[in-house]
């Protein structure tokens, strides 16, 4: 056999596994109903510790960590680099911010923000309006990891559109099947074939230099491109884009749909708090990823069909052994997979909930609400690969910036909303058309540049926009600046003319609520084991003196009632 054939066989072994558990994941410590639509969107929010880690890695840390990431280094150096520090200041808001999340969401039933929204601030509308933000945003971030596989699949050399389509397809059976565990299941696996791969390429880099030859490469490399903004230092004039970009990205990964749902799957607070705490070690990670795009650079490693998402795939190709090669592949093919599904599946959440149950369908069942969301799961990865088939951006990293710039505008709504319910309804509305429009404004007016500064295409060239004197701007920041701007004069003005609030069903406990809540759930057959103290025995389980009387179970179960439609008896302990 070739190295070429080794390549593609180890590969292909691999990826068939993962269709199989992908499969298997069904049956997975299967519900009594399975047909639920928690038990299918967010595991019966009963995943542990380990599973939370491993589900939380594959999801946040994607394809675009190990593809878009590096092609961005490789093609423009230091402004690539925004990418560590937003994921570093992403971890002390997720150890804030969403526990206060999963508390009131798991309290009142809420799988998505959108359904949050409308609760926190008594506007169905508002709700559906941040849904639809949510999904159209989600949509070109799941092209992100298509295009990363397409790069990987042409790499090893299955070309054209229907290996994507064909892998698209799989993985979308998966998910109709399996719902949040196929994800899950297949984490694990990725997270391992991962850390081989790192493992495969800091040896490589030592084997050809080490780090310090890489960086001197690569410096040679830029100062023969005819770009200025290029380079292993950010020129005085990026400051300010590269600081907004930073900013930008860290806020609006809480608010895309599927950033809370790993965290909804979690038992229990502590489960969260512990996941957000150890996330900086996937930081390490992104931060070697980031290098290797220097690392390719210096070695002169060239993309395929000067594709430069393909620039790690054929790093890998060029530089490991042919069988490490093929589970680098697949641990690429899989970071791309993952994320997929478990955007797809929050998307699919957030129009079941927030269009679906509140327009079309007020009596909906569990069990259609399941079904709704498989199918609009389905929409949404073939939305994305068609997306990828109808445009060519210059990294695929503009695409995820551009959903960045629609998801930021429903900050107010969903990420201050966690803190206070001072801002109105309507001007919250106001404020997240205004932003919307604005940034969509701004990115149309963005022209499309090559390397030289030639001008490509006159619209929707990038995320970043020109202020003059070579200095930019990332669009979602300005657009959610104009946001804030209106939703805050309009709450003024509506606060002083007196307008009626809408009815916040939300209370301040319930943000801090825990495991051992008597609203909340019990579930004894968690998805990692029995509870510590033996079957039937639950850690959180509350003494009967303990529990609130009848009388006072009463005006919560009413509140739930109205604002969320759950049942209207609280849950026995």
């Amino acid at each position: 056999m070739t190295d070429r054939d080794v390549e593609v066989g180890v590969f292909l072994i691999l990826m068939a596994g993962v269709v199989l558990l992908g499969f298997g994941a069904a049956r997975w410590r299967r519900p009594a109903d399975p047909y639920h639509l928690e038990e299918w969107s967010v595991g019966g929010r009963a995943f542990g510790n380990w599973t939370i880690w491993f589900l939380l890695g594959g999801s946040m840390y994607s394809a675009y960590t190990f593809i878009a990431v590096p092609a961005l280094t490789y093609g423009v150096g230091a402004i690539g680099w925004f990418a560590v520090p937003f994921a570093i200041v992403t971890t002390p808001l997720t150890f804030i911010f969403t526990t206060r999340a999963w508390s009131v969401a798991r309290r009142h039933g809420f799988l998505t923000h959108s359904e949050f929204a409308a609760a926190r601030f008594g506007s169905p509308g508002l709700g559906a309006l941040v849904a639809v933000t949510g999904i159209l945003a989600t949509i070109p971030y799941v092209a992100v990891q298509l295009i990363s596989l397409q790069a990987v699949l042409r790499t090893v050399g299955f070309g054209g559109e229907w290996p994507l389509l064909a892998a698209v397809s799989l993985v979308s059976i998966c998910t109709f099947r399996s719902g949040l565990r196929a994800p899950a299941l297949l984490s694990v696996v990725k997270d391992v074939l991962l850390a081989w791969m790192l493992i495969t390429a800091a040896l490589m880099v030592a084997m050809y230099g080490g780090w310090s030859s890489a960086f001197r490469g690569a410096s040679a490399r830029f100062a023969a491109t005819p770009n200025p903004a290029d380079g292993l230092l950010l020129p005085e004039t990026g400051h300010l884009g590269f600081i907004t970009l930073v900013a930008g990205s860290a806020l609006a990964i809480f608010a895309y749909p599927h950033a809370l749902v790993g965290m909804l799957a979690a038992k229990d607070r502590d489960t969260v708090r512990r996941n957000a705490a150890a996330l900086p070690v996937y930081c390490m990670a992104l931060g070697l990823m980031a290098m290797l795009g220097i690392f390719a650079l210096s070695r002169g490693v060239t993309p395929a069909d000067g594709d430069l998402n393909t620039v790690v795939p054929r790093l890998i190709h060029e530089y490991f052994p042919s069988w490490s090669a093929g589970v680098a592949y697949a641990a690429l093919s899989i970071a791309a997979l993952i994320p997929a599904a478990v955007m797809s599946i929050a998307a699919a959440n957030a129009f079941t909930r927030s269009l679906y149950r509140t327009y079309l369908r007020p009596d909906a069942t569990a069990s259609s609400e399941a079904w709704v969301s498989r199918w609009v799961s389905l929409i949404v990865k073939f939305g994305a690969a068609a997306l990828i088939l109808a445009v060519d951006p210059a990294f695929s990293v503009d695409l995820q910036l551009i959903g960045g710039v629609l998801i930021l505008q429903t900050i107010p709504a969903v990420f201050l909303g966690l803190l206070t319910a001072w801002f109105h309804r309507a001007a919250l509305i106001a404020g997240l058309v205004s932003g919307l429009v604005t940034g969509l404004i701004m990115l149309w007016d963005i022209p499309k540049v090559d390397a030289t500064g030639r001008v490509v295409a006159e619209h929707f060239g990038g995320s970043s926009w020109s202020i003059g004197d070579g200095r930019s701007v990332y669009v979602g920041v300005v657009a959610l600046a104009v946001n804030l701007v209106v939703t805050v004069a309009v709450t003024l003005l509506v606060r002083a003319a007196g307008i009626r609030y809408g009815d916040d069903t939300t209370r301040p406990d319930d943000y801090q609520a825990d495991a051992g809540d008597p609203y909340l759930k019990r579930l004894d057959e968690l998805i990692d084991g029995l509870p510590t103290g033996g079957p039937g025995s639950s850690p959180h389980r509350a003494s009967p003196a303990a529990l609130p009387t009848q009388a006072a179970r009463a005006e919560p179960a009413h509140r739930y009632r109205q604002g969320t439609r759950l049942p209207t008896q609280a849950p026995h302990p």
